[in-house]
Parts: structure tokens; sequence; C-alpha cells
């Protein structure tokens, strides 16, 4: 599991902000969230195009079901006919199991890196499984962030490190059924005559938010670890800190959900925020890359724009630059944030809280208490 470090609020500057958290990303153990599994002598015994007559490891099935329920993905990457292997997935009952399945005869590590970009996560946060050396060697060639693996060696898979999230959370328990609604909504655009805003507007979007509860903090321990696009400084927090900040006078912790007539998306976003007298400073905003296309990006920070000028402080927020996080610096950008200088390597910028823009009209917004 990623490592964390304790992100107290440290020592007061001029400013009144506490020094930047310390609690930022470390990738010691990675953190797996999909597996992608070859076919042939790998899931099942024997060759499809040969004529043999498969058997499914059952091993593979337990694993692929254990998985499941932590919420780690799974998808395919085989050397097949797509139509036949598609077709055995399915006597095997297995077909729901596997999200955007590469089947055909494109290099392994071509299929890899199509699922990744499917799915929309990073290739560290990808395991690829296979009885070939070959295939396992050409991946890990071209892909040397994923973690390729042999079929003889998954006996260990469910045990490993990589595997075994801290807590398995309601979300995770739910993520291939969210992953699979996201795939219907992308059906329903393609399907759909109409302009962009028309079409977010038929999907009945709610977006929920609120103070984050004891319930919510395993969850929001998990969002901290998992997502890294539109996330604002990459700091983790764990459940403990996680709760002592939810208790904390100063400090808010905000949480945020979103369902649409397809159903719900889980909880999906989160912001930490450091109350000092006459400031308050964003440590932590991020939202799931799952809702990328659906236009709530700057809901949460343009309500902490308004909570901020309701209490008559000025905002700031914290930004430390990745190789994934642009989108967040723009949706900063975007809102008005500008440059405020930096402290200890970390980007300082700050806003004009007039220029808090108004809820789109094709979400409604839900605030809890």
């Amino acid at each position: 599991m990623t490592e964390q470090r304790t992100s107290g609020s440290g020592s007061t500057s001029e400013d009144g902000l506490g020094q930047p958290s310390q609690a930022k990303a470390e990738r010691g153990s990675r953190s797996i969230k999909c597996v992608v599994w070859d076919l042939d002598n790998t899931l099942w015994n024997g060759i499809l195009l040969e004529g043999d007559r498969l058997e499914l490891r059952e091993d593979a099935v337990e694993i692929i079901k254990v998985l499941d329920e932590r919420g780690i993905l799974h998808s395919i990457a085989s050397r097949n006919d797509p139509e036949r292997a598609l077709e055995q997935l399915k006597a095997f009952g297995l077909q729901d199991y596997f999200l955007h399945p590469q089947i055909g005869w494109n290099a392994k590590s071509s299929s890899v890196k199509r699922i990744a970009a499917e799915i929309n996560i990073g290739l560290d946060a990808l395991a690829f499984i296979d009885d070939q050396p070959f295939e396992r060697e050409e991946v890990n060639f071209s892909l040397p962030d994923v973690l390729c693996l042999d079929v003889a060696d998954l006996a260990r898979v469910p045990a490993m490190p990589e595997f075994n999230p801290r807590f398995v959370t309601s979300d995770a328990r739910l993520r291939r059924e969210m992953y699979q609604r996201d795939v219907d909504r992308k059906v329903a655009r393609e399907q759909f005559v109409g302009t962009e805003e028309d079409f977010l507007a038929s999907l009945g979007m709610v977006f929920t938010l609120g103070p984050a509860k004891k319930d919510d903090l395993m969850r929001v321990e998990e969002l901290t670890l998992r997502t890294n696009q539109l996330n604002s400084t990459g700091y983790t927090f764990s459940y403990e800190e996680l709760d002592r900040l939810r208790c904390s006078p100063d400090h808010k912790l905000l949480i945020a959900g979103l369902t649409d007539r397809f159903g719900s998306y889980g909880k999906i976003g989160l912001a930490v925020l450091e109350c000092a007298e006459g400031v308050w400073a964003i440590k932590l905003l991020l939202m799931s890359c799952r809702v990328i296309s659906r236009g709530v990006g700057t809901i949460m920070l343009n309500h902490i724009m308004r909570l901020a000028q309701g209490a008559g402080v000025r905002l700031v927020a914290e930004f430390i630059a990745t190789e994934r996080n642009r989108m967040m610096y723009i949706t900063y950008k975007f809102a008005g944030f500008k440059g405020a200088g930096t402290r200890e390597g970390v980007e300082l910028l700050e806003c004009e809280l007039s220029r808090a823009q108004p809820l789109p009209a094709y979400v409604q917004l839900q605030l809890e208490d």
C-alpha cells in the first residue's frame, strides 16, 4: 500500500497558514487497480483456435472474484478470434467481469496500453498475467510500469500487498458495476442527437456535497490513494489522520458524490481545508477521473469559494505539479486563481472570491449537513 507520512499542520507562517503538509504520496508498494488477463493457458487450460477442450482454471476464477470484491477491475489482452473468445467467456459465465477486453492480433503491450486509456488509469496501476515469457517480456519492455506476472505464480497474488487495499469500501465493491454504467453512458452519448449540454441535461445529475462523516473516512482515504489526475497536491491521509481533521475546529473535510439516471458514481470528490484566522487554505482538492466528462469538476471549488466569501476570509490553494494533474491546475486557473508565490516547493494560488461561478444548469446541487 502507498506509504503515508503524518500530515499535521506544522508551525504557522506570517500569513497565518500552517506549513505545507508532508503527507505527499510516496509510491513504495504500488496499488493495482486493474488486472489484465491472457486467455489461452492462462484463464483457461487449452488453446481456443486449436480446438482444444477448454477448462477454466478454478484458481483463476476464484482470484478474479476475490479481487473484484476488493474493487480491483479486470480486463483481457489476448491474441485470439474476438467473436469466438467472447462467446467462450459468455459460455463460462465470466463475460461481465472484464471491462474493455482487447482480443485480436495486436501486440499485448498495445492492448494493455489501450485498456489503461479506456479505463483512464496509469500504467503503474495495471498488472498483466500471461503464461508465455515472450508476451510478459514484450509488455515489460514496452510498458515497464506494468506489473507482469507468470500465471504459475497466481496463487500468491491475493496476498501480495499490491492487491490488498487497507479498506474494502462499499464503493470498491460496486466499482466494476459503476464502470459498466460508464460504458452505458458512453453508448448513450454516441446515440444522442444534440449538443453536449443537452446530453448532460438529459442525465438528470445530482451532485451531493457536505462534511465527511466517520462512515465516509475509509472511502476518503481510498480517494487520496487512488486519485492522481484531478488531484491538486498528491497529499495522502490515513483514516486516523482524516478522523482528526474531521473533528478539528481548524479544518474542513468535504466529500462529494454524484448520481444520474444510470445510477450512482459513488463518492467522487474530496477537499481538505485548513482554516486559520483570516485565511483558508485548500490543502487538497481532488475529483475522480470518471467524472471528467460530466462537467462537474468546478462545483466543489466554487462552493468552497462561496463559503470563504461568507466567512470573510481569503482563500488560497496549494498546488504541486505532477506528470498527471495539469487538468487540476487548469481548473484552478479557470476559477480565477492566480500565482501567490511558493513555500517550500509548494505553489500557492489565490483567487478573487467574487468570481465564483454559478451552478451549471444541467446539474442539481444537494448540500448535506
